[in-house]
């Protein structure tokens, strides 16, 4: 798949930015991304796991905002991770209108109630604040679409898988994606969950 399949305002931030080609995983991940299978992506770093997650996130949701529940959940490692994550998202949607929030520990959870529920597009969240919001139902979650992992090695740390998997059973229809190095134990555990009809897609350098 080429850069060129995507839609107008999506094509116009990748030339933006300077990327001239998709990478061998891009290359191989973002027609399965697009199909709307179930995936675990596994490639090294540097391998463009992470642009081709953003650049795939942004085409299912047709570089639009809409209404204002969420249609993107990408799940990260801890509060640096999200903010990271938001500001390349933001580096692709500057001329866009989409909406990015990130949930984790350190904020007011009020707070971050309140501004889920007056509209989000994408949120980035930990496991565990995103739990707690989900308890104390600060997300609706029926119009989602893509339900995404980044760097999912962090489920080895305790307690995180417990917080993810619960989740999907209130979820009636979306995409589940896991991006990662390498196969784990506690990914392979999420087979015995919502990631049972999931394929591998394995690009090493």
């Amino acid at each position: 798949m080429s850069f060129k399949k995507l839609n107008p305002p999506l094509k116009e931030a990748i030339e933006r930015l300077g990327f001239e080609s998709p990478t061998a995983f891009q290359k191989t991940a973002l027609p399965k991304i697009k199909s709307g299978a179930d995936l675990y992506c596994l490639a090294p770093e540097g391998s463009g796991k992470t642009t081709a997650m953003i650049i795939s996130v942004i085409q299912k949701l047709n570089s639009e905002a809409f209404e204002d529940s969420p249609r993107a959940l990408i799940y990260v490692k801890d509060k640096e991770a999200a903010l990271e994550l938001e500001q390349k998202f933001k580096k692709f949607t500057r001329e866009m209108d989409l909406r990015i929030y990130c949930a984790y520990e350190e904020q007011n959870i009020d707070d971050q109630k309140d501004a889920i529920y007056y509209g989000v597009d994408i949120v980035i969240a930990t496991p565990k604040r995103l739990g707690k919001l989900f308890s104390m139902t600060g997300i609706h979650l029926g119009q989602l679409q893509l339900f995404i992992l980044e760097d999912a090695e962090f489920l080895s740390k305790p307690g995180n898988i417990d917080e993810i998997v619960r989740i999907p059973l209130s979820i009636s229809k979306c995409q589940y994606l896991v991006f990662g190095e390498k196969m784990v134990p506690k990914m392979e555990r999420l087979q015995d969950t919502f990631m049972e009809r999931a394929k591998v897609i394995k690009v090493s350098k």
